[in-house]
């Protein structure tokens, strides 16, 4: 497993990251094995992944701890990424909810703490000023963001040049994020964190059809917005997304390679992405999934799966959002 350094870091992260929100269960998860978690995490690091993310809102801390309990012992030799939810972006709330992440994995420092997402009715250079002071503190060892556009980086930006990495969706149905969003952050050189590597099944070429899609995982505006837990109010691109599926199925074929080891690899081979987030609810999903770490896509499949998603991306404008149609992310 190859690991890259992370600016403004004295650590280095895989290149595939463990995500650790499936393995609550729950949401749209469905039921959840304590067992299987801690057995995916386990294998996860014995496959040589060291990067583990996590976020007090994936089950109230409940993630957190489950790291703690299957990765506990080697904790020094691991790096786990976590975040703060929007409404603690406040500079008080900012130290007092990085003490409950701190308590939650039974730690006394935090590798990367991250913003979960952009909150722009609190002044962002409270919230920098905060995370600032927790570093030299020693509480954490580096700060990031998720789900910070354009505007959300510049601004940002204006308080503090140390911001180590931007979480965001991406993958071949959804590269939104080029238009605007990766340009920002490769001049700003800040590697980007990608989650949904996968989207949520539709790249293991599990689903056929928009109607076997389960409404729970048609929340995104590729989907119409008569499915009943979408957001977006949007006509979606139903059509247009399962005809790129086909187009990038037939790709994996002719390579003789699984869907879902194409579309990650893929991914590792963009420029400015650090490390691709990928879940596992058990040990042999995660076997599965870490072997994308050895598939590199010569530059003739890289350019065929170019230009077989290329009409989705204009489809779905730049719009960087994956659930709204007015986008909280600037």
């Amino acid at each position: 497993m190859i690991c890259i350094k992370l600016p403004h870091t004295d650590f280095e992260v895989s290149e595939i990251a463990f995500g650790a929100w499936a393995i609550v269960g729950g949401f749209n998860w469905g039921p959840q094995d304590e067992k299987d978690s801690i057995d995916a995490l386990r294998t996860a690091y014995e496959m040589g992944i060291n990067f583990f993310d996590t976020a007090e809102l994936y089950g109230k801390g409940a993630s957190e701890n489950l790291i703690y309990k299957a990765l506990g012992e080697v904790r020094d030799k691991i790096i786990v990424a976590t975040k703060i939810k929007p409404d603690d972006f406040a500079f008080e709330d900012v130290k007092r909810a990085t003490e409950e992440r701190l308590k939650a994995l039974k730690t006394d420092q935090l590798d990367l703490l991250q913003l979960h997402w952009p909150n722009p009715k609190i002044p962002v250079e409270e919230t920098m000023g905060a995370l600032e002071e927790l570093k030299k503190e020693g509480k954490i060892r580096a700060f990031g963001v998720s789900n910070f556009g354009k505007e959300d980086l510049s601004e940002a930006f204006k308080y503090t040049d140390e911001i180590s990495s931007n979480q965001l969706p991406y993958n071949l149905i959804w590269r939104v994020i080029e238009y605007e969003v990766l340009p920002e952050c490769k001049n700003r050189h800040v590697p980007i964190l990608c989650y949904s590597p996968i989207m949520q099944g539709l790249l293991t070429g599990k689903f056929s059809d928009p109607a076997e899609v389960p409404d729970d995982r048609a929340r995104t505006r590729h989907f119409s917005s008569k499915r009943g837990q979408t957001r977006h109010g949007e006509a979606g691109c139903e059509k247009e997304t399962f005809e790129t599926l086909k187009k990038i199925k037939t790709i994996a074929d002719q390579i003789g390679k699984p869907m879902v080891e194409v579309s990650i690899a893929w991914l590792m081979a963009q420029p400015t992405v650090g490390s691709v987030i990928v879940g596992g609810r058990n040990a042999e999903q995660v076997k599965k999934n870490v072997k994308a770490a050895d598939l590199k896509l010569d530059d003739d499949v890289l350019k065929q799966l170019n230009q077989a998603t290329q009409p989705l991306k204009e489809q779905l404008g730049k719009n960087p959002d994956l659930w709204e149609g007015e986008s909280r992310i600037r």
